[in-house]
């Protein structure tokens, strides 16, 4: 593979000339361009380790701005470099933002990715772009809301595809649902049906009482007590089992299963007992209620959950999440990344600890970074064109960047990267085959993820 300029200055994939004319000999033999992709997927997928057993996934809903963090622009002119100064990293020749000293310290177990792409600008439809993978059919609309024959979120998209776990749900989301007037697109399961959508948390971890009511068996109702009051409710409603129907009613059965399914793992409703965690644990992620997310994600993919969604922030607004358009520098300083940055390295730290890094998958992503000019309030406004996301643990190759931007931080220089990408990176370490398919509520067919593995990230 080369990349080659492609339209406002990104970079897209092309095969190689030789590729092209073998490609092309295929035909006499009955095979198609596809199949010949396909088999090189295929072949790409049976060379590579073990699959990973988790992945957690933080989003940090506004769009951080990737040059005050991970993509600094030190010769850049000052109305693009910003007020903040580089740090060094443990490894060396790597700088970040020096609001970032805890994850300066674990960098050398990640994949930064300086060249991540869309041409979603509104933050609904940047989000969808982000969280799916794939660019939402309506196009870039300020309040694009969520439809029923939309294609899923991650998660989802691994609830379908990866075997369930007994009693342990494969997807939990937490701790809110986010929104943007409507509820934000990108977080349900789509055309799949609420049987793939998450275990949603809508529960700050971080208060003293932190407890999900629903996970709590009474004294009095043993387990096989339990069983029958299940057995009692699927007799007397036929409607009960049936995940298909999208009424409200519908989703509310979906949701009591699986707090029932809960209810019967042990180890997952011991998770949600945060107070059970080392105090001093729990001050190293931060008393807050990002810190403590991060922290019960941790404890949710050790108890068997195979993809958590983190969501930094609830609402959107220039003082509500990441949204800087004025005041960029004080709010990330003062606000957003000293949480964010506490977390991110605990958990990293925590996982090494625990022995899991290798078999957990860690994403940190925002639905788009921010213009590389500072506009005329001191804050930089919505930007697709060229972000960072960070990758860690899942056997990545840490200690390494990923492509480039220009010397604006504006436009992918080299290797730009796509949420299809990213998505097809994340089922491939699940072991599925992204080019795999997927059909809609009209039996149109879906490719798992549109893009292509980053490979080269992970290793043999």
């Amino acid at each position: 593979m080369r990349t080659e300029p492609g339209p406002i200055g990104h970079r897209t994939r092309s095969l190689t000339r030789r590729r092209w004319l073998s490609i092309g000999g295929l035909g006499c033999f009955g095979l198609s361009l596809a199949d010949a992709l396909r088999a090189d997927a295929v072949k790409t997928l049976s060379r590579r380790s073990q699959p990973i057993r988790s992945c957690i996934l933080i989003f940090y809903y506004g769009g951080p701005s990737h040059l005050e963090t991970w993509d600094m622009k030190p010769d850049a002119p000052r109305e693009v470099r910003g007020e903040f100064q580089s740090i060094a990293t443990n490894v060396p020749g790597i700088r970040i933002g020096e609001h970032q000293p805890h994850s300066a310290k674990v960098v050398d177990r990640l994949a930064i990715i300086r060249s991540m792409h869309h041409p979603m600008t509104n933050h609904n439809a940047a989000a969808f772009a982000t969280l799916s993978g794939r660019s939402p059919a309506k196009g870039d609309l300020e309040l694009l809301g969520n439809d029923r024959n939309d294609p899923p979120c991650l998660g989802s998209l691994l609830s379908h595809r990866l075997s369930e776990r007994p009693g342990v749900p494969t997807f939990v989301a937490l701790p809110h649902v986010m929104y943007n007037v409507v509820q934000l697109p990108g977080q349900v399961a789509g055309f799949l049906g609420s049987k793939h959508s998450p275990f949603q948390v809508t529960r700050d971890p971080n208060t003293p009482d932190f407890r999900l009511d629903e996970l709590d068996l009474p004294a009095d109702l043993p387990l096989d007590r339990l069983d029958s009051r299940a057995a009692l409710l699927r007799s007397a409603d036929p409607v009960w089992p049936k995940a298909e129907h999208e009424d409200a009613a519908s989703a509310l059965d979906v949701y009591s299963q699986k707090a029932y399914q809960l209810l019967r793992s042990e180890p997952v409703r011991q998770a949600f007992h945060l107070d059970r965690e080392d105090p001093k644990l729990r001050d190293r992620y931060g008393r807050t209620k990002h810190g403590q997310s991060v922290l019960l994600a941790r404890r949710l993919v050790e108890a068997g959950v195979r993809f958590v969604t983190v969501y930094d922030h609830e609402r959107n607004g220039q003082l509500a999440n990441w949204d800087a358009h004025q005041d960029v520098f004080p709010r990330h300083r003062n606000d957003l990344l000293p949480p964010a940055d506490r977390a991110f390295a605990t958990l990293i730290e925590d996982l090494t600890e625990r022995g899991m890094l290798d078999s957990t998958l860690v994403i940190a992503m925002g639905e788009f970074g921010r213009t590389p000019k500072i506009n005329a309030n001191a804050g930089r406004d919505h930007w697709p064109y060229c972000f960072t996301t960070i990758l860690a643990g899942g056997g990545v190759q840490g200690g390494t960047i990923h492509g480039a931007s220009d010397k604006l931080g504006a436009y992918p220089d080299r290797d730009g990267v796509t949420p299809g990408d990213l998505a097809a990176t994340l089922l491939w370490r699940f072991g599925l085959d992204p080019a795999s398919e997927i059909r809609d509520l009209t039996d149109r067919p879906y490719r798992l993820a549109e893009g292509q593995p980053l490979q080269r990230l992970f290793r043999s």
